[in-house]
């Protein structure tokens, strides 16, 4: 008979947590080719505005709601637009980092599905400033938005001409919103808990953020939409079993995609 202090034998298709360092660096990795990889468009103004006039146009066509009325709401008051801006300067990166930190210690089979997919969309989007450069509303004159960090701040940006740190003519997609909607997706499938769809307060306040805040489109947020989408079809999730529960390293993986996660 075998010792009841022998120790189980792993599951079949088992994984153990990924590397830490490899991890980090992976990580760091995404986060600098997300800030840097877009400089690599940059310039094409003219191009850039005439983009904006064409999407700018194609929204009315479409009947989209204007951008105006949201921004609107928010120049009732000097504070509410203040913490717009505050929002979309301050939240973006640290709601991202925390969520890929929680999947990585309690969740990492999820984590490893989350950090693929968001460096799939990453990817993906940094193609679309090369073949169609787009100005934001708060430079296009024709929207009568304002440029409400430059005004209200706190402002992310300088001058167009003068920022070396962040191309301005890449609008679309908007990975401010196209993140915020992956962490609220990824900890919905990662965990069980009753109140976990109030996750997506997150992008939709993200949305209403970057709209009204005049450095986005809806159709950014419609295109970051479709690309997390295309992402979500092709890399699933791991199949919810007590394994993902976060008890221990080790996780199993599978191809069949989960609705909701194991655990609270």
């Amino acid at each position: 008979m075998r010792s009841q202090s022998e120790p189980a034998s792993a599951e079949p298709g088992a994984i153990a947590r990924p590397p830490l360092v490899r991890e980090l660096l992976l990580v760091a990795g995404l986060f600098l080719v997300y800030k840097f990889g877009r400089q690599l468009a940059t310039g094409h103004t003219a191009e850039a505005l005439h983009n904006a006039h064409r999407i700018w146009d194609l929204e009315r066509t479409l009947h989209l709601p204007s951008e105006v009325d949201v921004q609107s709401a928010l120049l009732h008051g000097d504070t509410l637009v203040h913490l717009a801006n505050t929002y979309y300067a301050t939240v973006h990166f640290p709601a991202t980092l925390a969520f890929l930190v929680w999947l990585y210690l309690r969740r990492p089979a999820h984590y490893v599905w989350a950090r693929r997919i968001l460096a799939a969309v990453t990817a993906a989007a940094l193609v679309l400033p090369f073949t169609f450069p787009l100005a934001p509303p708060r430079m296009l004159a024709a929207s009568g938005l304002v440029d409400t960090a430059r005004v209200y701040g706190p402002s992310v940006y300088g001058p167009p001409s003068s920022d070396h740190l962040s191309n301005q003519f890449a609008a679309m997609p908007s990975l401010h919103f196209g993140w915020a909607l992956m962490v609220a997706i990824g900890l919905i499938v990662a965990t069980r808990s009753r109140w976990r769809w109030l996750w997506l307060l997150h992008p939709a306040i993200t949305l209403l953020v970057i709209v009204g805040t005049a450095n986005h489109y809806w159709l950014d947020a419609i295109v970051a939409t479709a690309m997390l989408g295309a992402a979500l079809a092709l890399i699933h999730p791991p199949h919810r079993t007590a394994s993902t529960a976060g008890r221990g390293t080790r996780h199993l993986v599978s191809e069949e995609p989960a609705l909701v996660g194991a655990g609270r």
